[in-house]
């Protein structure tokens, strides 16, 4: 079983470094790091790369395709390449995936429309644009198409789809092997649980000046 992870510049490192930690680990799986070029991909803050060891051209049939989200997702949402590699890739998948705002680069895939989904709450209206119903769970599954919410939400994304593939005791002893058991010392991580004053700030700042990180 192949595992693609996309890689463009500006990606989140934790949208595809979080699901990896835990999808690489499903016994018989090969996970490979994918761009249009082979070689580091810088993330959104500039600071870290990932190394492409393949490029698009190279997996054509993944069994797994991986989107992670960022900042600069745009650029990908707009590049032929990458867009006919999902349209592409997606015909022979087993699982079509994304975490956060890559959602929205499937969905410019075309390959979302009617589908139910979700992404980054921030973005949801902007998915809404592109054709698809959205929602805000944490985790969609919509057929084989499997969408997470913003960053963190990948990890859970990938043991559900575990148990999916490999069942529920290999998703339990990945989960318990990398000591996957969330104990945050605020509860603030949704917008209907961050106090209200830091929600609306927020909601009040235009697409293009968002932080990193989204």
């Amino acid at each position: 079983m192949q595992i693609a992870v996309l890689l463009y510049p500006g990606f989140t490192t934790l949208d595809a470094v979080g699901p990896y930690e835990l999808l690489a680990r499903i016994p018989g799986a090969e996970t490979v790091f994918v761009a249009k070029e082979s070689g580091p991909v810088r993330n959104d803050q500039g600071s870290l790369a990932l190394v492409a060891d393949k490029t698009l051209a190279e997996v054509p049939r993944p069994d797994i395709v991986l989107v992670p989200g960022g900042p600069d997702s745009r650029g990908a949402m707009n590049d032929p390449e990458i867009q006919a590699w999902l349209r592409a890739a997606d015909e022979t998948s087993t699982w079509t995936t994304s975490v956060c705002t890559g959602s929205l680069i499937l969905a410019a895939a075309g390959v979302l429309d009617g589908r139910r989904a979700t992404t980054h709450w921030l973005a949801l209206e902007e998915l809404k644009e592109l054709g698809v119903d959205p929602t805000g769970e944490r985790v969609v599954f919509d057929g084989k198409y499997v969408t997470a919410a913003g960053v963190s939400s990948g990890i859970d994304m990938a043991l559900h789809l575990i148990g999916r593939i490999a069942g529920d005791e290999a998703a339990q002893t990945i989960q318990l092997l990398t000591e996957y058991d969330p104990q945050p010392p605020y509860d603030a991580g949704s917008p209907e649980k961050a106090p209200a004053e830091i929600v609306a700030r927020w909601r009040s700042v235009k697409p293009e000046d968002l932080p990193q990180g989204r």
